[in-house]
């Protein structure tokens, strides 16, 4: 059997945890979302996983994500209980406690990849877009900004959530700064990055076929 083979067995442990680099990691995704988009997902018995993960975790990757309905990250991944840790929240950005997470996740609980991942036609994205003011939501949206700025228009090109091209470019873009963000702001996962221990990479989910694109980390 092969070591991604291992590695993707149906609960993780700390054996096929400890198989695991950041390639087969990525790739290990990468074939998930290919049989969910196959339809030719693992049969789990996930009741079997509670009692398996019970006494400890040992995912391989965590995944910072939008809070958005459509995109439940282990489904999508055709993952179980204990396979990836998930951040969820509207917009997929970082702040501190989410880098804590992905600390503890990459550092003490032995995730290889963290992967930052946006999705077409967000309505965070949207909002940011439109200058949505509501509550909470906007100084939430201003942190997307950043991603809505950096992105140029032709003359009189609309740069609202009318314009699906210009939602789903900023998208990208924010999964971008995202990914810089994570590197500046966590000197402890830049290390980790650096030092090969863990990648960080970008994705986009179409919200459309189901399919997730995985793009260069190194491309802001």
């Amino acid at each position: 059997m092969s070591t991604l083979s291992l590695a993707n067995s149906v609960t993780q442990t700390s054996a096929s945890q400890a198989l695991v680099d950041p390639a087969i990691a990525v790739q290990m995704l990468v074939e998930g979302n290919q049989r969910f988009v196959n339809k030719e997902t693992v049969q789990r018995d996930l009741h079997q996983q509670i009692a398996d993960t019970a006494t400890g975790q040992y995912p391989f990757a965590a995944i910072v994500s939008c809070i958005d309905s459509r995109i439940p990250t282990e489904v999508i991944f055709d993952q179980g209980i204990g396979d990836v840790f998930n951040a969820r929240v509207a917009g997929n950005f970082i702040n501190k406690d989410i880098l804590g997470s992905l600390e503890f996740a990459c550092k003490l609980a032995g995730s290889k990849v963290i992967v930052v991942m946006g999705h077409t036609s967000c309505g965070a994205v949207k909002g940011a877009c439109d200058h949505a003011k509501l509550g909470n939501l906007t100084q939430m949206l201003d942190k997307i900004m950043p991603a809505v700025d950096a992105i140029e228009t032709a003359p009189g090109e609309e740069r609202n959530s009318s314009n699906i091209n210009f939602v789903n470019k900023v998208a990208m873009k924010n999964v971008e700064l995202t990914i810089a963000n994570i590197k500046t702001e966590s000197p402890v996962l830049n290390e980790m990055y650096e030092g090969g221990e863990i990648d960080i990479v970008g994705a986009m989910y179409d919200v459309k076929s189901g399919v997730v694109t995985f793009v260069s980390q190194d491309v802001v």
